[in-house]
């Protein structure tokens, strides 16, 4: 299979590109599509044939449920049982953008998007070119990630053309994901909201609108392979490079003598704030940094791009730095880059 790869100018500009890719998702196929988090992989949401077409590109293991992403909030109505005041409430704050809701699925979700559960999850993302697309397939679409599953999430066209080029027909590049994390994802179908991926929304924010909502210990702890989860991200090794990586908690002078003492003759990878690449610019090992620690939305922007960098330079060990945790973006960030890490710490 040829994946052809088109450049987004416009709405107007590439309506027979949004045509076609609209015709292929009705069809059955799978288009990768921009949204303001991550490139997502595309299907129908309804068409449980189309749904394992995502799996087998990406080799995603198929206890993971997906999310289905929507156009328009009264596209609801058929995929749910019920639509919860607090999910009224965070739509009119949050919708369209980076925050995904749980609900108790209608029958239209075939088992293979909620992976056998009685749940389903729905966004509406902010990206308009996304919106386009399912505009012009004209049913919701099922988008995890458009990568090699495990690996870390494609922010950028070119990420998604390095991990599934030859294995879907179409690449939509609608350039760089703004907030660079997955979605936020929310379940409403309990007593108490509960926070199960922290994202681009973030809990601060959650319970500025809702008051009291929960969090799911399992945000910044594994998950056993038979445990069943109710939203993506929870389950397995994510985001990782091909190196193990290794987070080191303490102060920047700590790290630095550290990673010194311990490189021994592996080849040494550093992932680290801007603040700290002058630590190692007398050392030969390679540093990549993904933002500033006084900014934690720069971090969550380029996490993923830095973690495809240190794959390129193909070490045999990475030594992370990361921000403190908080009810901001930087959870999110410890998140995703304890499960590329595999949980594995060091305090210092």
């Amino acid at each position: 299979m040829t994946t052809e790869l088109i450049r987004i100018r416009g709405l107007l500009e590439n309506f027979e590109d949004f045509v076609r890719a609209g015709n292929i998702l009705k069809d059955g196929g799978v288009v990768a599509i921009p949204t303001e988090t991550v490139y997502g992989l595309a299907a129908n949401a309804l068409d449980a044939d189309a749904v394992k077409k995502i799996f087998t590109a990406k080799g995603r293991p198929q206890d993971n449920p997906l999310i289905v992403h929507i156009a328009d909030f009264e596209d609801i109505s058929k995929l749910v049982l019920e639509i919860p005041e607090s999910a009224i409430t965070l739509a009119e704050h949050f919708w369209p953008g980076p925050l995904t809701m749980i609900f108790k699925k209608s029958d239209k979700i075939p088992a293979e998007v909620s992976a056998g559960l009685s749940t389903v999850a729905i966004r509406l993302p902010s990206n308009k070119y996304a919106r386009a697309v399912i505009e012009a397939a004209g049913v919701p679409l099922a988008a995890p990630s458009a990568n090699l599953s495990g690996k870390p999430s494609p922010t950028s066209a070119q990420h998604v053309m390095r991990d599934l080029s030859g294995k879907i027909p179409m690449i939509l590049d609608g350039g760089t994901c703004e907030v660079g994390l997955e979605s936020t994802v929310i379940d409403l179908t309990g007593d108490v909201p509960t926070l199960l991926r922290p994202g681009g929304v973030t809990l601060s924010e959650l319970r500025k609108v809702l008051g009291t909502v929960s969090v799911n210990p399992k945000i910044l702890e594994e998950v056993s392979d038979n445990e069943p989860v109710a939203s993506p991200g929870m389950k397995y090794k994510h985001y990782a490079p091909g190196a193990p990586v290794v987070i080191i908690d303490g102060d920047a002078e700590s790290f630095k003598n550290y990673v010194l003492a311990n490189k021994t003759d592996k080849k040494v990878a550093i992932l680290c704030f801007d603040e700290e690449v002058s630590l190692f610019e007398d050392s030969d090992l390679s540093v990549v940094s993904y933002g500033s620690r006084a900014t934690p939305s720069s971090l969550a922007e380029n996490l993923f791009s830095a973690l495809r960098t240190l794959d390129d330079i193909s070490p045999d060990i990475i030594y992370a730095r990361q921000p403190d945790c908080s009810d901001g973006i930087e959870l999110a960030v410890v998140n995703r880059l304890s499960r590329a890490a595999a949980f594995t710490h060091i305090s210092l």
